[in-house]
């Protein structure tokens, strides 16, 4: 039989071939290490995600729903003291705040920490801890930012006090009952820093939107003081 003859482009493709996987030899020869070690580490990063939200985050987020019933109920039954730093056996807001930390109980716990800071007459701690709280729910945003408020108004910081009135009586404008009220608290707090302008702002904001709510039913008494009654 005779010899079975190569054309050119084929000797050259099998020789490139060759050499591609002679590269590809060498180069798992000279990486295989690295590469199996990089996925055991993405294997275990995968692994332990799912073991934490499992085993640990949902567990952990139970454990701290529980802990916050009887601090919860402390704060209802105005024992702030007691929802603040708990009884013998149980942990009051700061320590749940503290015990199960990155939990959504311990950001609720945040802010009635500041709750009870403020029913206590301790404002600067109430600052402290309502400063840098947020939530998704429009209601309990405007309650944290409105306490921060009367925090601030409480330690003379009237400026302060000021602008988080003017933003808890913005966040929720559906709410007819706490975002005049904290309109209101602005405006007054603007007549006592003689800035009357603004004032009959804040005042003329409840009368247009808010004229059925408590605040609106009587605002023309405190614009008609300030000349600004049509």
């Amino acid at each position: 039989m005779a010899n079975e003859v190569k054309h050119p482009e084929e000797k050259s493709s099998a020789s490139h071939s060759g050499h591609i996987e002679n590269r590809s030899e060498q180069f798992w020869q000279k990486n295989s290490k690295k590469i199996v070690t990089a996925l055991v580490i993405v294997v275990a990063l995968i692994g332990g995600y799912f073991v934490y939200k499992n085993y640990f985050s949902n567990p952990e987020e139970l454990k701290a729903a529980e802990a916050m019933w009887k601090a919860e109920d402390y704060y209802r039954n105005d024992s702030a003291r007691l929802a603040l730093n708990g009884d013998q056996a149980n942990p009051g807001f700061l320590r749940i705040m503290s015990r199960y930390s990155g939990t959504k109980a311990a950001s609720l716990a945040k802010f009635y920490a500041g709750a009870c800071y403020i029913k206590l007459g301790d404002f600067n701690n109430a600052i402290k801890q309502l400063k840098d709280y947020t939530t998704d729910d429009k209601l309990l945003q405007v309650r944290a930012t409105g306490l921060l408020g009367d925090a601030y108004a409480e330690t003379g910081k009237k400026n302060e006090a000021i602008e988080q009135y003017r933003k808890a009586g913005t966040i929720f404008p559906d709410d007819n009952f706490n975002s005049p009220e904290y309109l209101f608290r602005a405006g007054l707090l603007y007549q006592d820093l003689g800035k009357n302008k603004e004032a009959i702002e804040m005042f003329k904001i409840i009368k247009e939107k808010y004229p059925s709510s408590e605040r609106g039913a009587e605002i023309d008494k405190y614009l008609g003081r300030l000349g600004a009654l049509n």
